[in-house]
């Protein structure tokens, strides 16, 4: 198995944990096909990972074209992971009266605004690792994300959109204000979560660096951080002294090292750091078509 696809096994772990052990039991609509199926089971019965799999089955065929041959193969076992996982967890928590009624367990007992919280975190948190990935769960997820191929729309805010009118279509058969207000919650905190933890992973920084010894950290930036170095050149108003500057663009996870290596190289140097909104190109996000 290969590195994305253990990754995509985990947030798929993640998510399913999060839906199945402590939103579904409390009855709450998350969004999605997930909070379809959720209607579905407390409606009919049938078990919530038999309907999220034949959903997704019918949105895969649908977005076959869109996708790419690599994405489509990460989606199929997205669904088939995450239904099996679904299916797991639910007949581990779920109790039969002798009447023959399925009763799920509730983790945390009367607790339902930590049942939301917990949940939506998980959720936001499964989705965003399978999604850095390159895989997908599935449902509204494959809708979202062949947006975002073509267009800069974010994912949680693509998911936003789709989740509130599932949402509210759910108060049509639900009839129940507390569930639906509980279920706009779960989406707050799921979508907000999945995109401050992508974003997070995403977020580049400038450094300009001013020092004798450029050529030096030019060179040991290139060899320890695999990162280009743009060269500028500049003279000091008061001095008139002719300077080479670094420019460096890096994810902000590597300012640390950055720092390190520039204080070892030259302890004397003129450093500047700013965060960026995007960084497009090798090595950074790609341009979507707009």
């Amino acid at each position: 198995m290969t590195k994305d696809y253990a990754q995509m096994t985990a947030g798929l772990f993640v998510y399913a944990l999060g839906y199945s052990c402590f939103l579904l039991p409390y009855q709450i609509i998350s969004g999605g096909v997930s909070g379809i199926s959720t209607l579905v089971f407390y409606s009919t019965g049938i078990h919530a990972n038999l309907t999220y799999f034949f959903i997704n089955l019918f949105l895969l065929v649908l977005a076959a074209r869109i996708m790419g041959w690599r994405y489509f193969v990460r989606t199929i076992y997205g669904i088939f992971f995450a239904s099996l996982l679904i299916g797991i967890f639910q007949n581990a928590l779920t109790n039969v009266t002798p009447e023959g009624k399925e009763i799920l367990t509730c983790i945390v007992g009367e607790q339902k605004f930590m049942a939301v919280v917990i949940g939506g975190l998980l959720e936001g948190l499964g989705l965003a690792i399978v999604f850095m990935s390159g895989g997908s769960t599935g449902g509204t997820d494959i809708i979202a994300s062949c947006v975002n191929k073509y267009w800069n729309i974010s994912l949680g805010r693509m998911l936003l959109f789709l989740d509130i009118f599932i949402i509210g279509c759910g108060y049509i058969l639900s009839h129940s204000i507390e569930l639906t207000v509980f279920g706009y919650v779960t989406m707050f905190i799921s979508n907000n979560f999945l995109d401050y933890v992508i974003n997070g992973a995403r977020q580049s920084v400038q450094f300009i660096i001013i020092s004798k010894e450029h050529e030096k950290i030019a060179d040991e930036v290139g060899r320890r951080l695999e990162r280009g170095v743009t060269i500028l050149y500049g003279e000091g108003w008061y001095s008139k002294e002719q300077r080479k500057v670094l420019l460096i663009l890096a994810k902000k996870y590597e300012s640390r090292h950055l720092f390190r290596l520039i204080r070892e190289t030259d302890p004397n140097a003129f450093v500047s750091m700013s965060n960026v909104e995007g960084v497009f190109g090798e090595g950074f996000d790609i341009i979507k078509k707009g």
